[in-house]
């Protein structure tokens, strides 16, 4: 049977004559999976990364480190982007790196002020594709309030390269107070989303393998800064991620796990808009998995969840927002999910990624 590298997965045989694949993340070398947000991404960085790095790892594992500095608190991140087509519906690789960087900060509960972006070309690309690229990073750090104030180029040989790759690098400012992280989530907190899901997967889906789903599907590509200061603003928040690779499932687990709570999800309460959820059903595609590049998860105690609903709702990008779950008790570590048919399915962490190279 093929693994998700496309290829014939790899056998043992027992004692027994049994013929059985052997475990994906088993295999010597890189595979697409390691780059999905899910456990093969958290095993490499577990098991070869943290050892390497020894004692010069000091911080925690999220997407933003929180850093202490002469009295003041930052946010900083980092992140590389390698989303093929770079051109997409509703965005390209420009806006979406800008965006995905200020998010990071934002969800950390940070003000993003500055970011240095550093591309790497592949010789023969079009300068009128990466000048394409370029002003909507522009563009997109003018709408979200920031300055890109250094960077960098390389160009490698044709063939060794994807056209264009580009990393991004932010800093944020975090307000005094401001405590955002998983181990301040209780059991009976409520998760919240600020909109619908999966809607930026299946549009890079859609344009990368020419797929026709009667409507476009545009990405939700934009800058959550603004949505999480008015959370911020009217209710003391314990958690906050935008659920990119490995899409709202990989959050909601990394969460679980980190917290150790349970987290039971109402499927129902879902938002997953009509085309992504026909999208999703053609393909076999489960749209908690898909990837989001404009969506907030907010973790709230139960007292103010309404107020954190009305603050999401006031802003345009948060107009949607909904209550999807709660904390429990129960299977602490696991996230399961109630179906439309009154059954329970457990949302596992993902091994790889559904959809690779979506950002």
């Amino acid at each position: 049977m093929p693994d998700h590298t496309g290829q014939p997965a790899p056998v043992a045989i027992d004692g027994d004559g049994w013929v059985c694949p052997v475990p994906l993340r088993d295999a010597p070398n890189i595979v697409m999976g390691h780059g999905s947000g899910g456990a093969m991404s958290g095993e490499l960085i577990e098991h070869l990364f943290l050892p390497a790095f020894g004692a010069a790892a000091a911080n925690g594992l999220g997407d933003s480190a929180v850093v202490d500095i002469d009295g003041g608190r930052l946010a900083f991140t980092t992140d590389s982007f390698v989303v093929k087509p770079t051109v997409f519906p509703g965005g390209t690789i420009g806006d979406l790196a800008v965006n995905g960087t200020v998010n990071d900060l934002a969800v950390a509960g940070a003000h993003p002020q500055v970011l240095s972006t550093a591309f790497i070309l592949e010789e023969g690309t079009p300068l009128a594709e990466i000048a394409r690229v370029a002003e909507a990073m522009g563009a997109a750090a003018r709408a979200a309030g920031v300055e890109l104030v250094t960077g960098d180029t390389k160009v490698v040989d044709a063939g060794h390269g994807d056209g264009i790759f580009v990393n991004t690098t932010g800093l944020g400012v975090l307000s005094p107070g401001v405590d955002i992280r998983p181990q301040r989530v209780r059991h009976g907190d409520v998760v919240l989303i600020s909109g619908e899901i999966g809607v930026h997967g299946i549009a890079v889906l859609s344009c990368r393998e020419g797929l026709e789903f009667g409507t476009t599907v545009h990405s939700d590509t934009a800058p959550l800064h603004e949505v999480a200061a008015a959370l911020l603003a009217a209710c003391d928040v314990h958690m906050m991620r935008d659920p990119t690779r490995g899409g709202v499932a990989a959050t909601l687990n990394e969460v679980a796990r980190a917290a150790n709570v349970g987290i039971r999800l109402d499927e129902n309460a879902l938002p997953v808009p009509s085309a992504v959820a026909d999208a999703c059903g053609l393909l076999g595609l489960d749209p908690l998995y898909v990837a989001n590049e404009g969506k907030l998860v907010a973790f709230i105690a139960p007292g103010d969840a309404d107020r954190a609903l009305a603050a999401l709702r006031s802003h345009p990008l948060g107009t949607q927002a909904v209550a999807v779950g709660e904390c429990v008790a129960e299977h602490p570590g696991i996230v399961a999910a109630r179906t439309g048919l009154g059954g329970t399915r457990i949302v596992d962490l993902p091994t790889s990624e559904q959809l690779p190279r979506i950002c």
